[in-house]
């Protein structure tokens, strides 16, 4: 979580063996404190727990043997296209090169058997590079590799339709791996690397990414805001202009940084049935994208690191779980969804709970548009100036807009005492700021503030309240009680219900 004015860096057994939440009354994920319900589905601890490969070389694979510096590249540059590789049980190196790596052919498959390795050794850089098409990495652990920040060690140039699953990905620098497009992330443990686990970002177009059934855990040892203030660089996931992905039944949990992090032209995002815990940052930050359903998720103790650290600085920005900025629904966007709709979701003791913001100084052609492009709704940023910027369409289609958000059917739960926090942790918000700059910026003053809190159709209505809640409405300076919140103006929240306790 970022003060509004923030900068923003930007460069390029099978799975049930340790069942950690389950549908119905399971116990909750190693949580002495909670009795909250876990999400529908399953989510598993894959850490530990990945399923195994084959423990024999399948009919026609080529075998990979250990102890022999860089055999696995060489047996791939030596064979065709759609070749399966079986490496045996042992440590496989890649060559004494910071850029020893293997390069993959269209159709490669690379199976482990159990105990296989590959290992960097903090000297390479990459494990699979190049951008070849459908390739399958199974059943290994792969750590060790130190690329540069916002690169990542496997499918490190995003190519296309790659299944990347069973494999324990762990103690990398940088990010665990890239994703193209048509990527499946599935049954990975993503643990310990430098800076994210997965960065989904691709020099073009990145659609239809299925990221299922993952642990993803521990990453951003590097602690790279420290490093960089204000850098937005780290966190569980990261996904960057990503068209369509499904993001379900992981766990995703003490992170530093954020959990699930979309940020920039992200749209038509569904994301069930995870659990999401004990991250620094929010549970899930959607950051200038479009059009999400965000349901049957179960978040606990997130934000907290984050949000003590706004309040212990005085500032009255309402760090939440969920962050909402820029973002909203837009039905000319094509998505599966024309709204961002979060439902029966579960949420306890978390820092506060949801915050819609927009700033209003923040549009294409704006000092605060750090993003280097414009909305999905204008190609050229050069048509967002005046004087055509100050009547509709451009008036509308230059901002990304925190609109047409419904939240509803959930559950909201917090003991300010467990988490050790004063009542700035049992916010929801809906709030911009007052516009100043540029001078010929056509949002000045407290137009989109107005706006976001009454005209963009952003509703609360039929949740489940328990604590001591409270809400911000327009701007930080505004804190209303439930009463006030469900009358007029706002008349938010209708038909939902109040439980005060907590203190």
């Amino acid at each position: 979580m970022r003060s509004p004015q923030w900068t923003r860096w930007v460069l390029l057994g099978a799975l049930a063996p340790l069942l950690v939440s389950c549908t119905g009354s399971a116990a909750p994920i190693q949580d002495s404190q909670s009795a909250t319900a876990a999400p529908t589905g399953k989510v598993a601890a894959v850490c530990g727990h990945t399923k195994p490969g084959p423990a024999e070389p399948p009919a026609g694979a080529v075998e990979v043997k250990p102890g022999v510096d860089g055999e696995l590249s060489a047996k791939t540059d030596d064979s065709p296209a759609g070749t399966t590789f079986w490496l045996a049980p042992g440590t496989h190196t890649l060559a004494d090169d910071e850029y020893g790596s293997v390069q993959p052919k269209d159709g490669d498959v690379y199976l482990g058997a159990p105990g296989a390795i590959i290992d960097g050794h903090g000297k390479n850089k990459y494990a699979f590079v190049y951008d070849a098409k459908n390739v399958t990495i199974r059943g290994l652990t792969i750590r060790g590799f130190d690329p540069p920040p916002n690169e990542g060690v496997v499918n490190h140039d995003s190519g296309d339709g790659w299944v990347i699953e069973d494999n324990t990905i762990e103690k990398n620098g940088g990010a665990g791996m890239m994703a193209g497009s048509g990527q499946q992330i599935r049954g990975n443990c993503l643990r310990d690397n430098g800076q994210y686990g997965i960065n989904a970002y691709k020099d073009g177009d990145l659609k239809n990414l299925v990221v299922e059934g993952n642990e993803i855990t521990g990453n951003n040892t590097g602690d790279w805001e420290s490093k960089i203030e204000g850098c937005g660089c780290t966190g569980g996931v990261k996904f960057w202009a990503v068209d369509k992905a499904d993001v379900r039944n992981n766990w995703v949990h003490d992170n530093r940084g954020a959990g699930l992090w979309a940020d920039t032209n992200n749209n038509d995002f569904l994301i069930e049935n995870n659990v999401i815990e004990g991250n620094d940052g929010p549970a899930i930050f959607y950051e200038i994208s479009y059009n999400a359903v965000i349901r049957s998720n179960t978040m606990r103790r997130n934000n907290i690191k984050e949000g003590r650290g706004f309040a212990d600085r005085g500032e009255s920005f309402p760090s939440a779980a969920i962050y909402l900025s820029e973002s909203g629904g837009e039905p000319r966007v094509p998505a599966r969804t024309d709204k961002i709709d979060i439902y029966g979701n579960m949420m306890e003791d978390n820092w506060s709970g949801i915050t819609l913001w927009e700033n209003a100084d923040r549009f294409c052609n704006s000092a605060a548009n750090t993003s280097g492009g414009c909305t999905r709704l204008v190609p050229n940023i050069d048509e967002c100036t005046q004087p055509g910027i100050a009547k509709k369409p451009l008036y509308d289609d230059c901002r990304w807009k925190t609109q047409n958000v419904d939240i509803h059917d959930n559950t909201f739960s917090i003991d300010p005492k467990k988490i050790g926090c004063n009542a700035m942790c049992a916010r929801m918000a809906v709030i911009s700021n007052y516009g100043t700059y540029p001078d010929w910026s056509p949002y000045r003053a407290d137009t989109v503030q107005q706006a976001i809190t009454f005209g963009q159709h952003n509703t609360w209505r039929d949740n489940k309240y328990v604590g001591p809640w409270t809400f911000m409405a327009k701007d930080t300076g505004r804190v209303v009680h439930p009463p006030q919140w469900q009358s007029a103006p706002y008349s938010q929240d209708k038909n939902s219900t109040f439980v005060q306790s907590g203190g």
